[in-house]
């Protein structure tokens, strides 16, 4: 088997996954009216997806209404885009989400995220790293607890990008869905003393070294144990 048939369905899945990212970002507001599109080779890259993919996807939320694209100017979200999506039943990730304590989230996450690394290893690229990078950066510069928050779960979003695997994106998602309700908000706050800010944010560039080194076992298990020492600093566990 030659090296495009193997990455075939990585990068079926890479295109798919990519819309999934796009629609999301425009409906929930993240990517608001007006905000320029990262270039075609920079989402080609990062979810791992033909240029010719990138285009068909783009095209489609063209034909949407949900972005525009100027020859010279790039691709940007349509005024409106967001409203002009259908009205959803809420999906039954999105109920559960509501439905799923903390401790719970903790418990799917030290069973799904250590699955990832042997993935990312494979699958990841320069974009992937780039985008770690910044969250990690962005982290470290944060002045508020909530701010913290938001870059961590970017960055572990950003690990589930980086498989290339659509399944472990929408996993994600999930959890920081379930990260955004008030009473793991109150949980963080308790429990994230300066010090143990420190501890995360230096196992974070530790996971993340391993996984440009490609040692899918090493990240492995420093993402293990990062997310036990979370577990142990929430709830004592």
């Amino acid at each position: 088997m030659n090296e495009t048939e193997t990455r075939g369905p990585t990068r079926a899945a890479g295109a798919k996954a990519l819309a999934l990212y796009l629609v999301e970002e425009i409906a929930s507001g993240r990517m608001k009216d007006g905000v320029k599109l990262p270039a075609e080779r920079q989402l080609s890259e990062q979810f791992g997806a033909s240029r010719g993919a990138v285009r068909r996807v783009l095209q489609d939320l063209k034909n949407q209404g949900l972005i525009t694209q100027a020859v010279g100017s790039g691709t940007f979200v349509l005024p409106g885009a967001a409203k002009s999506l259908p009205p959803r039943e809420p999906a039954i990730d999105e109920i559960s989400a509501t439905q799923t304590s903390p401790a719970e989230l903790m418990e799917a996450r030290l069973l799904i995220e250590p699955l990832m690394p042997k993935l990312i290893a494979r699958n990841a690229t320069s974009a992937d790293f780039a985008r770690m990078a910044e969250c990690i950066e962005r982290s470290e510069a944060a002045e508020s607890v909530e701010e913290f928050e938001h870059w961590d779960g970017e960055l572990h979003r950003t690990f589930a990008l980086a498989t290339h695997n659509s399944f472990f994106l929408q996993i994600l998602d999930l959890t920081n869905r379930v990260r955004e309700q008030g009473e793991w908000g109150r949980l963080k706050r308790h429990s994230l003393t300066p010090e143990r800010r420190h501890e995360y944010e230096a196992q974070h560039r530790a996971i993340v070294e391993a996984l440009r080194d490609r040692d899918a076992d090493q990240a492995g298990e420093l993402l293990t144990g990062h997310l036990r020492q979370i577990q142990h600093n929430l709830f004592g566990m």
